[in-house]
């Protein structure tokens, strides 16, 4: 019973990853037809319509001064960060946009430094230039094809600032995991990225077709439930041992990427990944204790 319960949150996470890949293809092709902006906005205003019976039913939780801190600041992070990467999603492959977003983890680490106060470890360093070495490797392998255009540089550059803001978010997550239940959570991050997103509508936005709204209420449906479920899974195991789950989300990427629009990895997204994913793998070593004591 101990092991099973211990093994949730790994599957709940595993799970989360996968429907959040799953929102991130059909935002895809929601931010193309509708456009960034419109599609990101909607998609968060349509998921607190959605969690407002949940969260009456549930009883009404609210966690009070504190965690609404923690939620404002989280919001306005995640504003800025989903503008940011979907953008560039809209102009790379989604298997290459993740592969780049891997580097996340490594930056939280001097992020969690900074604000949590915890000492990077020497092996932090090495793991930081084998994420960098990633990128430049994923970067190469566009140039050495000739596809390194300017919209690629400028998706590449979009998700690269949009991975600095979700290393910010994955310090934040933990933190807001301990403090509110997952229908809190998941309704104030919508209803306030919401509320933060259309203060530009009345330059912004413009209103989809009813093709572009459909997917644009799938993802947010998606998103809601990806988001209970990371929640459910960050508020019962620990941020540093869900990380590697993070990295299943290539492997969802390459597969909606090639199942909704044909798009290949090539053997440099591939490298570069393993870099990436070699040098969290090192960071994460360096984080837990050899002998972690028995609970």
């Amino acid at each position: 019973m101990t092991a099973s319960r211990s093994f949730l949150p790994f599957a709940m996470a595993i799970a989360g990853i996968a429907v959040f890949s799953a929102m991130d293809a059909v935002m895809k092709g929601a931010a193309l037809a509708a456009g960034v902006y419109s599609a990101v906005v909607l998609r968060n205003t349509i998921g607190a319509l959605a969690m407002v019976p949940i969260w009456l039913v549930a009883g009404r939780p609210l966690a009070g001064r504190a965690a609404m801190r923690v939620h404002i600041q989280r919001a306005l992070v995640t504003s800025g960060m989903a503008l940011l990467f979907f953008y560039g999603i809209t102009l790379l492959p989604l298997a290459e946009a993740i592969a780049i977003s891997f580097i996340a983890p490594l930056i939280a680490l001097y992020f969690a430094a900074l604000i949590l106060g915890e000492r990077i470890q020497p092996g932090a360093i090495i793991a930081s230039v084998l994420g960098i070495a990633g990128v430049v490797v994923i970067g190469a392998a566009r140039m050495q094809s000739g596809e390194l255009s300017d919209q690629a540089l400028s998706g590449i550059a979009a998700v690269l600032v949009s991975a600095v803001l979700y290393a910010l978010n994955l310090v934040l997550q933990r933190k807001q995991a301990l403090l509110s239940s997952p229908i809190e959570i998941a309704l104030v991050q919508n209803l306030f990225m919401a509320m933060i997103l259309s203060l530009a509508a009345p330059w912004w936005l413009a209103w989809p077709s009813l093709p572009a709204l459909g997917l644009i209420a799938l993802s947010a449906l998606l998103a809601t439930v990806a988001l209970l479920l990371l929640s459910y899974a960050y508020a019962r195991a620990e941020a540093q041992a869900l990380v590697p789950v993070e990295y299943t989300g290539f492997l969802w990427a390459a597969l909606f990427g090639w199942w909704l629009y044909d798009e290949t990895v090539d053997v440099g997204t591939v490298a570069g990944t393993l870099l990436i994913v070699l040098g969290c793998w090192i960071a994460m070593r360096a984080q837990v204790p050899a002998n972690p004591p028995h609970s």
